[in-house]
């Protein structure tokens, strides 16, 4: 019986040891990997969709007026500038690295009468007076964006509404005013633009509009001047810097 009790206390002992054992197996075991939560990150800069903004600037204009009866010159070949301030809209697309897109925009110029006075013997002293009211333009934008730069180029057309001549004689104070109208010219640019905050952009751009000479002819009966006599206009080409903001619409956020 001595030896029978012995054997089970023997027993219990490695059996509670083996417990303990298999207890701190299990307490000393690192718990399953959970990976983290997903980060939500935005999506890249798209430059794709309706925009509108404004804009401000200068122009400059190397425009002449001649007289072809006598051979004088009124311009001077004078380079002027003046302010200019508008707004534009347009809308880009997006394909890749590459941004298409058309753009319109308008900009009212400040006065630029461009005179110049000649003394003409047995006629008078003449002056002849031109000058631009606004710009518009309306061309295509073609580009490559890097992040939140774009650089682009522009081509399509322009229109620029003018008094085109008035001429007046000094001496007898007879005056001849041409017709108001718009003219027409074939635009050209190139600009950087920069994604600077959401929906939020800015942009320096160089536009060149090419336009045609114009000329008036001096009809018969106006005291002080010579009937058939032609003004001509010419060098009436355009350049415009401009810098401007806009904003885009159904844009992309960028990761800043």
């Amino acid at each position: 019986m001595r030896d029978i009790a012995i054997a089970m206390l023997a027993t219990t002992a490695l059996f509670g040891s083996a417990q303990n054992a298999s207890a701190a197996d299990l307490r000393a075991r690192p718990a399953p990997y959970a990976p983290p939560p997903p980060v939500y990150a935005p999506p890249p800069l798209s430059w794709t969709g309706f925009y509108l903004g404004g804009n401000i600037g200068a122009a400059w204009v190397h425009r002449d007026v001649s007289d072809t009866f006598l051979g004088v010159d009124f311009g001077g070949g004078n380079n002027r500038g003046v302010f200019i301030g508008g707004g534009q809209l347009g809308y880009n697309w997006q394909i890749g690295y590459a941004v298409l897109g058309i753009e319109a925009d308008f900009d009212a110029a400040a006065n630029n009468n461009n005179t110049g006075t000649v003394f003409i013997p047995s006629v008078g002293t003449i002056q002849a007076t031109s000058n631009n009211r606004w710009i518009t333009t309306v061309a295509a934008r073609f580009g490559v964006t890097n992040g939140p730069w774009l650089f682009y180029g522009k081509a399509g057309g322009g229109w620029v509404g003018s008094e085109d001549i008035t001429v007046t004689n000094l001496t007898t104070g007879a005056s001849i005013t041409a017709s108001n109208n718009s003219n027409s010219g074939w635009l050209v640019g190139a600009g950087i633009e920069w994604a600077f905050a959401p929906n939020w952009s800015a942009k320096v751009e160089y536009n060149y509009l090419g336009l045609d000479d114009r000329t008036f002819i001096v009809p018969a009966g106006v005291p002080g001047f010579l009937p058939g006599d032609t003004f001509t206009q010419s060098n009436r080409n355009i350049q415009m810097v401009k810098v401007g903001v806009n904003y885009l619409f159904n844009w992309s956020s960028y990761r800043y």
